[in-house]
């Protein structure tokens, strides 16, 4: 059992990217409506027959009538790393609102999220999709206090559990726990990180390339894997959880910066999100340790950990 996670751990780093993301603008002008999109091409490479997949995936409509597509046009932007496509649409009648489904994500990567901003007549909304929510409603008004902090809280959960490169931090982190005390400290640590890398970014003036967020967090999982495996009884942990949260806490940054969520709400359903996924890490890996004692499990894991980090560190050095 142990060696098979072991082996689906090395297996992961190939496919699995933290930040999976594109961007699109709608623009409505009577009956009429202009799409531009813009992907990472190391996303498209996913994408089997990209023009014509791209536009297979993403559809508007109002009053129950699909928007008919009039003319599309892809290119793909070398020195920008960037997959560019454009489109034209007609609706039945001038829309009061758009309804919009995206489905992106089944032909990128799982943890793909599109975020669309829309404009009419003056007035400007926005909605992101991903593998949960392929539809939303473009009503063109200023969401409610409620319906703005339900959105975003909901953002922050999903994005925590965007993908199984989340889930292998919080592996890392309920590894290197020995108490359930220290795990709490851990876990308030490594959310403290990411709190203080949402705030501070903003005023550092520096833009961490999606790359970069990826390489180093690879990097710092390795490297706590390394620390369990050689040094089971160092010290300062929490002050290990507190940088690798603060690697963690750039994927937010970036997702804050694109969306211009409030950071509060969308750290808000992350921690809630991790908080769970900690709970049932620790309860699963518990018992593991209890049944299969005689197979070391922590240290089993730990090489795991160990390799999937500097795998996934030297792929995205060369992606």
């Amino acid at each position: 059992m142990m060696v098979r996670l072991w082996l689906v751990l090395v297996s992961l780093p190939a496919d699995a990217h933290v930040m999976s993301m594109s961007s699109g603008d709608l623009t409505v002008e009577g009956a009429r409506g202009h799409y531009e999109l813009r992907m990472p091409l190391y996303e498209v490479a996913h994408i089997k027959n990209p023009e014509s997949s791209i536009f297979e995936n993403i559809h508007f409509s109002s009053g129950l009538r699909e928007a008919r597509l009039m003319a599309k046009n892809c290119t793909t932007d070398a020195a920008g790393a960037t997959y560019l496509c454009t489109a034209d649409y007609q609706f039945a009648s001038p829309p009061g609102y758009v309804d919009v489904a995206c489905t992106y994500a089944s032909i990128t990567v799982p943890n793909h999220v599109h975020l669309l901003r829309a404009s009419m007549s003056g007035k400007l909304d926005q909605a992101v999709f991903d593998l949960s929510f392929t539809r939303s409603t473009l009503r063109f008004r200023p969401p409610t206090p409620l319906e703005t902090a339900v959105t975003e809280i909901g953002a922050g959960l999903i994005r925590a559990w965007a993908g199984i490169v989340q889930l292998v931090f919080l592996a890392a982190l309920v590894l290197a726990a020995r108490s359930g005390k220290e795990l709490l400290a851990l876990a308030a640590m490594f959310v403290g990180g990411q709190i203080a890398s949402v705030l501070i970014m903003p005023h550092s003036g520096w833009q961490p390339a999606p790359r970069f967020v990826e390489a180093a967090a690879a990097l710092t999982v390795a490297y706590l894997a390394v620390e369990i495996l050689l040094l089971p009884q160092a010290g300062a942990r929490w002050l290990i959880a507190a940088v690798l949260g603060a690697f963690h806490g750039l994927y937010f940054h970036l997702f804050v910066q694109s969306t211009n969520y409030h950071p509060g709400f969308v750290l808000a359903g992350a921690a809630l999100a991790e908080a769970m996924a900690i709970a049932v890490l620790w309860l699963v890996f518990s018992r593991i340790s209890r049944i299969a004692r005689a197979l070391r499990p922590v240290q089993v894991s730990a090489c795991g950990l160990l390799a999937f980090g500097m795998i996934w560190f030297f792929l995205r050095l060369r992606s």
